[in-house]
C-alpha cells in the first residue's frame, strides 16, 4: 500500500523555523512557525527551533485542501511541541514554560490567548475532535511523576476542564508510555506499553480493552470493527490490518506500506490518528502523507 501526498507548507515559509505541525479533526494540515526562533542543536538528533525570547509572536499556516491562510498568534509564551485547532476557530498549544506550570494554552479566532491550564508532564500526544473533547496521552517521564500525567489518558474539554482520566480495572497494567493513538468524534483509541492492549475510551463513559497482535504499533486508523496498525514487531514499514472482536483484534492481513512513489517507507515522526485516517510525514515538517481505511 502507499501513501498519497496530503497537504505541502509552501516554500515561501521557513520550515526551519516550524516549532510544532499536525493535522486537525477537519483535515487540515497545521504548522506554528516562530519567525524569530534559531536552531538549538540536540543530544537526541537533529537541532529544533526555539524562539529568541518569550513571549513572541508566532504564525500558525493552515492548508485546507491546498488553500492556505494564515492565523496570526500573539504573545506565545510556551517553547510549543504540540498544538491543534479547536471548534469555534480556536487553537489549543501545549509546551514547555519557562515561569509558570500552565504548559497549555488556549487562543481565540482573533489570535488572543482565552485561557491557560496545566496539562501535566511528559505529553506525547495532544489530540482534539470536533465535538469539544481534548485528549492528551503520556509517557514514562510523567505517568510515574506527575499526579495529571498518571493517568497516562486524559480527557479535558474544550476550555481546559479536566474531565476525565483512565484508570485500568484490578490486575490490568496500568498506562507507562502510549505508543500510538487515535481520536475520532467521541472516541479515543490508545495503544500502550507494557502489555500492548487496545484500549477504546468513549466520552460516554464506555471503556474497554482488547488483546492485539501487534507489539509497540507506532500508529492506528480505525473504522468501524476494522483497525490497521502501523509499524510494531521491530518491522517501522508493516501495516497490520485487524478485525475487532468483543475481547480482541484478530489479524486478517499484513502489507507494507510505502512512500506514493513506491519507494521504501524508512524514517517517520509520530502519525497522527484521526478516525478512518492515518497521517504521516518524515523527517521534514513540510510534507504530510496520509493512508487510510
Amino acid at each position: 500500500m502507499a501513501l498519497r501526498p496530503h497537504a505541502l507548507l509552501p516554500r515561501q515559509y521557513d520550515h526551519r523555523k516550524v516549532l510544532a505541525t499536525t493535522v486537525d479533526a477537519w483535515g487540515r494540515a497545521l504548522w506554528l512557525i516562530c519567525p524569530d526562533a534559531e536552531l538549538q542543536p540536540s543530544s537526541y538528533g537533529r537541532p529544533y527551533p526555539q524562539p529568541r525570547t518569550r513571549p513572541y509572536d508566532a504564525l500558525l499556516v493552515i492548508n485546507s485542501d491546498g488553500a492556505v491562510r494564515e492565523q496570526p498568534l500573539h504573545e506565545v509564551s510556551l517553547r510549543v511541541t504540540h498544538l491543534d485547532a479547536l471548534p469555534n476557530g480556536r487553537f489549543v498549544l501545549q509546551g514547555h514554560s519557562a515561569t509558570v506550570d500552565q504548559n497549555a494554552q488556549i487562543y481565540g479566532p482573533d489570535g488572543r490567548r482565552r485561557h491557560s491550564f496545566v496539562m501535566g508532564r511528559a505529553v506525547e500526544y495532544l489530540v482534539a475532535d470536533r465535538r469539544h473533547h481534548l485528549w492528551s496521552a503520556y509517557f514514562d517521564e510523567g505517568t510515574y511523576t506527575d499526579p495529571i500525567s498518571a493517568a497516562g489518558l486524559v480527557r479535558w474539554d474544550s476550555g481546559g476542564n479536566h474531565q476525565w482520566g483512565y484508570q485500568p480495572l484490578e490486575g490490568i497494567e496500568h498506562i507507562d508510555t502510549v505508543y500510538a493513538f487515535n481520536v475520532d468524534d467521541g472516541v479515543a483509541w490508545a495503544n500502550y506499553y507494557p502489555t500492548f492492549p487496545l484500549l477504546e475510551a468513549r466520552t460516554n463513559g464506555h471503556v474497554r480493552l482488547r488483546k492485539t497482535p501487534v507489539t509497540a504499533p507506532a500508529g492506528m486508523a480505525v473504522h468501524k470493527d476494522e483497525i490497521i496498525m502501523l509499524g510494531g514487531n521491530r518491522q517501522p514499514d508493516r501495516l497490520h490490518r485487524c478485525r475487532m472482536t468483543e475481547h480482541e483484534a484478530l489479524l486478517i492481513e499484513e502489507a507494507c506500506l510505502t512512500l506514493p512513489n513506491g519507494a521504501p517507507l524508512k524514517r517517520y515522526t509520530r502519525p497522527v490518528g484521526r478516525g478512518r485516517h492515518l497521517y504521516l510525514r518524515g523527517t521534514s515538517p513540510r510534507q504530510w502523507y496520509v493512508m487510510g481505511i
